[in-house]
């Protein structure tokens, strides 16, 4: 029997020389050096409205016009985690329509996983990295995910998370509209939360619990 002694490929931190990105950028991603830095630092950035039509802006945009939905922060705290050696990964939270889904960043500290968010709502936020697998990771959001009626939401999460390392660097310094990102994500591997019947019997959120989910930040 041949026993493969192959050691595994380490992900290896981005470069600055592949990054693409110019030496301020490359400083201002290089400062956030834990999941805390990069959600101080997405907390920082207006929320991006996209009063002018839909935007899914590379990191350098998103750097230079200062605000962020999501995707958009969700792209730049995974260039920050990939500089300093932590794959880029996306979890993906899908809603019942006619709510919105949500991406997050997830990042690992001792074998449990965390989640870095931008998000203009005061729930769907960062969590600590206490959650043992993606499922618990996102059922952490699931009694805050609901309608203005009460109504909650979430119905899926992405199996996996979506490695953004595997792109390129493109989502870095693009001055295209990175659309395509968004799909491929959709189009990866989910599972569901609940089944139908349970669907049924969900109860809606409190009215004082709708009032705290009104509260935004911008």
């Amino acid at each position: 029997m041949v026993i493969n002694t192959m050691p595994k490929a380490v992900f290896k931190p981005l470069k600055f020389e592949d990054s693409g990105l110019d030496k301020k950028e490359w400083n201002k991603l290089k400062k956030l050096s834990s999941p805390k830095k990069i959600q101080d630092f997405l907390n920082s950035l207006q929320f991006n409205f996209e009063k002018n039509g839909q935007t899914h802006t590379s990191v350098r945009e998103t750097l230079r016009r200062k605000e962020a939905h999501c995707l958009e922060g969700a792209l730049v705290a995974g260039a920050a985690l990939w500089i300093h050696g932590e794959r880029p990964l996306i979890l993906d939270l899908v809603s019942a329509r006619p709510d919105m889904d949500h991406l997050v960043v997830v990042f690992k500290r001792d074998g449990l996983w965390g989640a870095i968010s931008k998000t203009n709502h005061a729930v769907l936020r960062y969590r600590e990295p206490v959650y043992k697998n993606m499922r618990e990771l996102a059922m952490s959001y699931f009694h805050e995910y609901f309608l203005f009626d009460g109504t909650k939401t979430l119905r899926k999460f992405s199996t996996k998370p979506f490695d953004l390392s595997k792109l390129g660097t493109e989502w870095l310094t693009s001055k295209e509209n990175l659309a395509y990102i968004a799909h491929m994500i959709d189009e990866i591997p989910h599972t569901e939360i609940i089944n139908h019947k349970q669907v049924m019997n969900l109860r809606k959120a409190d009215k004082i619990e709708i009032q705290a989910g009104k509260l935004t930040e911008y």
